[in-house]
């Protein structure tokens, strides 16, 4: 009212009381939650750092110690449990973890000799060895995992919290993907909006030289470029009104106005040069491994972001010569590259947040699609296992120190509280203060949201 009004004086007084963040446009999320506003109840976590471990750890040879693996190892699987059809139905006879396992913390947590710096954060994690999900092939279940549905063409999570929350920095997208050098399989589907409005999609960035493509402007000077984004957004502002598709012309305009400022913050932001030679020899940046040195960029990335107010953050694995966590042969080899990739900056990471006081108000959560099987596929690598795998998350609202769950004495299936894909959505979300079952968009007939029709929030694991 007070921007039609007396030629909008009144809008332009009120929106220079209520600054930037007050005059931010509203979306109609009150009617889509249930007449609730986001966040539903105060949010432990801002954001989200989503450490996605692509192709499956083996939780026995991870989080999940089976002393019986050891005692029965060599012997014929078929002999002492149902073994069910894998992905390659190559079974092989059981096989003991090639690493041993120790207590660390005063949780007295257990954690192989795969991740020795992880192991050193134990007591800040929640470990979750009960996950289970419905599918046991790569596409399906990382799509089950980003997108709560294993087919193609659903909004990712960080869309979802995108869409929801928001980011508290307007020259940032809400939703970063952090580009290690691998395409998952399901390829970039797994980040989309799906059928969300286009600006909630992820944006991916690159640590190092040319985060972004077209991040430097061509134009001989900054008159030029506005010029041309006048013109642009000028067309688009014609077509509104006329087409039936405004959310998404609307849509296009915000993600060419974001992409604008993008050119101003991006380059600060992925200017490692300024951080302390302590905190490069923390995350690992100096590594001998490249692939470290990579992933530490990831991670220390990641904390620069969220101090930027980036609500969601995912990493994807670095190219390793193993090809992700799928280890169908050449178990040992294969999983301790990765593991060496990955284990001193994921606990740069969380070291670094905590002492910085951001771990508590940012949710870390480290999971694959699924796990792999007790028993060898053929001699010495393990198969897809969707009936058991382990995750852990840390900070933001989660009881550090927790075992959540158990499985049998072969790792194989889940005997107590078996916890699902939508349960750790849930969990997420609560976590940043919103309630799953409210968070909905309305399409193709009908109120759709992450969880679907199902997810509980995991709530022995939280403070």
């Amino acid at each position: 009212m007070l921007s039609l009004c007396k030629n909008g004086f009144g809008g332009l007084a009120l929106f220079g009381l209520l600054g930037a963040q007050g005059c931010r446009p509203e979306t109609d999320l009150v009617q889509k939650t249930g007449g609730l506003t986001l966040p539903h109840y105060p949010a432990r976590a801002k954001s989200v750092i989503f450490l996605y471990m692509d192709g499956g750890v083996s939780q026995v040879d991870s989080f999940d110690p089976k002393p019986r693996l050891a005692r029965e190892n060599g012997q014929d699987p078929y002999r002492k449990f149902k073994v069910d059809a894998t992905q390659f139905n190559n079974i092989g006879k059981i096989l003991k973890s090639p690493w041993d396992f120790k207590q660390y913390g005063e949780s007295g947590m257990w954690v192989s000799d795969l991740f020795p710096n992880i192991a050193k954060c134990v007591d800040d994690l929640a470990l979750v060895r009960s996950m289970v999900s419905d599918f046991p092939e790569h596409t399906n279940a990382n799509y089950f995992l980003h997108t709560g549905i294993g087919i193609q063409g659903r909004p990712s999570m960080g869309a979802w919290v995108n869409y929801g929350l928001g980011s508290e920095n307007q020259d940032l997208p809400g939703y970063v993907v952090l580009d290690g050098g691998l395409i998952p399989p399901g390829g970039m589907d797994n980040f989309k909006n799906g059928f969300l409005p286009a600006s909630y999609q992820a944006s991916i960035l690159r640590a190092g030289d040319q985060p972004l493509a077209n991040i430097n402007p061509l134009e001989v000077s900054p008159e030029i470029q506005q010029k041309k984004l006048a013109l642009a957004r000028k067309m688009d502002d014609s077509l509104i009104g006329k087409i039936g598709h405004e959310d998404q012309v609307a849509a296009a305009i915000n993600n060419y106005e974001l992409a604008f400022r993008m050119q101003s913050a991006v380059p600060e932001l992925t200017d490692l040069a300024g951080e302390s030679k302590s905190t490069h020899r923390l995350y690992g940046t100096d590594s001998p491994d490249p692939h470290t040195r990579g992933y530490a960029a990831q991670c220390l990335l990641a904390r620069r972001l969220v101090e930027r107010g980036v609500r969601f953050i995912e990493l994807t694995c670095p190219r390793v010569a193993a090809d992700r966590w799928d280890q169908h042969n050449d178990l040992k080899n294969g999983h301790e590259r990765n593991a060496h990739a990955v284990d001193q900056p994921i606990a740069g990471l969380l070291q670094d947040l905590k002492q910085r006081g951001l771990l508590e108000t940012t949710l870390v959560v480290f999971a694959g699609e699924f796990g792999r099987t007790p028993f060898a596929q053929g001699d010495n690598g393990r198969d897809h296992n969707p009936s058991a795998f382990s995750i852990w998350m840390a900070g933001g609202g989660v009881r550090g120190g927790t075992v959540y769950g158990q499985t049998d004495e072969y790792g194989y299936r889940v005997v107590d509280k078996p916890t699902t894909i939508h349960d750790l959505h849930a969990t997420m979300l609560h976590l940043l203060g919103i309630h799953h079952e409210q968070l909905t968009f309305r399409f193709s007939g009908r109120d759709i949201r992450l969880t679907d029709v199902a997810g509980n929030v995991i709530r022995d694991i939280l403070v």
